[in-house]
């Protein structure tokens, strides 16, 4: 079984400490909801974990397809609900690839196999939000 746990300890006002595989991670609030904003917001926290599952799947898919890439950069944007609790219902991710003659059906193809195969955090995503997907290439 290949469970993971993670343990937040509160620190003071809204901000806890969460330990994550032996990594420290603050996670606050916004001043204005009486955080002290030293560190990511829960909801955020979660899109970093969608682009960080994806990117680590298409560099992964990449390298057994024999493309190389110079750079990737993954940009998400989540849409929240109107209503509480709010949560997202529509998910943006913008994969900008760095490279030299890079093949658009391929990187389209890694895309795909991480998004609808391999990333976990895509299969939890889609049962609560609409993943929108997109990407752009710069030749380098």
């Amino acid at each position: 079984m290949n469970d993971h746990e993670v343990t937040c300890e509160w620190i003071e006002q809204k901000q806890f400490n969460a330990s994550v595989n032996n990594h420290e991670l603050i996670i606050d609030d916004r001043f204005e909801s009486m955080g002290t904003d030293k560190g990511p917001r829960p909801k955020p926290l979660m899109l970093a974990a969608l682009a960080g599952c994806n990117g680590m799947n298409v560099i992964s898919v990449l390298k057994k397809m024999r493309v190389e890439v110079y750079a990737l950069s993954i940009k998400v944007k989540g849409e929240l609900t109107d209503t509480d609790p709010k949560m997202y219902q529509k998910v943006f991710l913008d994969f900008h690839f760095t490279g030299k003659n890079l093949d658009k059906e391929k990187l389209h193809k890694a895309i795909l196999l991480s998004e609808e195969k391999y990333c976990g955090v895509s299969a939890m995503f889609r049962s609560f939000a609409e993943l929108i997907i997109d990407f752009t290439v710069t030749e380098k």
